[in-house]
């Protein structure tokens, strides 16, 4: 049987288990249209109020549905475009935040509405949840941005193909740390992300309290080989610190052969991209082996000649 040559760790855009609670992630988290707080995952959501000043509540009520997707706020308001959130953060801080958006028929009707979310005044993404509900679904959307003030709105807005009420199930803001995406000029750009994933990990959706930033980790298998990591695991020594959790399993090929792998598994507009790569050893440490191999995106020159160690 041949050995496999190379591994590949994709864990883009983090732990090993202790005994003490890991502290949660520093910042606010929003169950939108709750009379109360809500816990799930470990972690606690706040009502919406002081947060948001338009809008109206709804319940959902269906059969094991997660506490956050059981309550939305809505905004019938046709006469204004957009309903924004306002958040207290320090200029110059770098946060992630999540949009979560369930619909379950709070307005009587089939499908849910498009429109926008804007950040900051700025356009961040078309929300168009209609397939994932269409297959029992919630959707969510985060993007990593600087506050350029004191203070960051998220705002949903109407647009050409809003036929309904705009509304939210979730809305949070995790602090991230200064070395966590660094090689971004946020003064000038902000990352949307379009797939995050552990290659070869087919189980449960990684989060909190394994990622300390509450980032989520999509599982991802494909027809390649799967295997196990031996070696011990400091997320510390991976840029943005991405959970143990997710660079447990891994995907690869035997020697001689090159791993292809079609990531993400839907077509991408063209535009400018952020893509980390993760790659570790899986073999137990050893001064007498080691792994070199070259990477291209779309067959265009990644990183040449990287040697993969236990973290790279």
């Amino acid at each position: 049987m041949s050995a496999p040559v190379f591994i590949l760790w994709l864990v883009s855009i983090p732990l090993l288990v202790h005994a003490a609670v890991p502290a949660p992630p520093r910042g606010i988290l929003l169950s939108c249209g709750s009379p109360n707080e809500t816990v799930q995952g470990g972690l606690t959501y706040m009502t919406d109020e002081g947060f948001v000043s338009v809008g109206n509540k709804s319940t959902i009520n269906q059969p094991d549905l997660l506490p956050v997707l059981s309550t939305l706020r809505y905004f019938p308001n046709t006469s204004a475009r957009k309903y924004c959130y306002t958040f207290p953060v320090i200029k110059g801080g770098k946060f992630l935040v999540r949009t979560t958006y369930y619909y379950g028929g709070f307005d009587g009707g089939k499908e849910p509405p498009v429109f926008d979310q804007i950040i900051d005044g700025t356009n961040w993404s078309i929300v168009n949840t209609t397939e994932d509900y269409a297959n029992g679904l919630s959707s969510y959307y985060e993007i990593v941005v600087a506050a350029q003030a004191k203070t960051l709105s998220v705002c949903l807005a109407r647009n050409e193909h809003t036929v309904s009420s705009p509304f939210i199930s979730a809305v949070e803001l995790q602090t991230l740390e200064d070395s966590v995406y660094n090689s971004t000029d946020f003064g000038k750009y902000a990352l949307a992300s379009v797939a995050r994933n552990s290659f070869g990990y087919d189980g449960d959706m990684i989060s909190f309290p394994d990622d300390q930033f509450d980032r989520f980790w999509q599982p991802f298998t494909d027809d390649n080989p799967v295997v196990t990591s031996h070696s011990n695991i400091t997320p510390s020594e991976f840029w943005n610190i991405p959970p143990a959790k997710a660079l447990s399993s891994a995907l690869t090929t035997s020697r001689g052969k090159t791993l292809a792998i079609k990531w993400p598994p839907f077509p991408l507009p063209k535009g400018s991209y952020y893509i980390a790569l993760y790659f570790q050893d899986n073999r137990s440490p050893s001064p007498y082996s080691w792994r070199v191999f070259s990477v291209s995106v779309n067959g265009n020159d990644f990183y040449t000649d990287i040697n993969v160690t236990q973290a790279a």
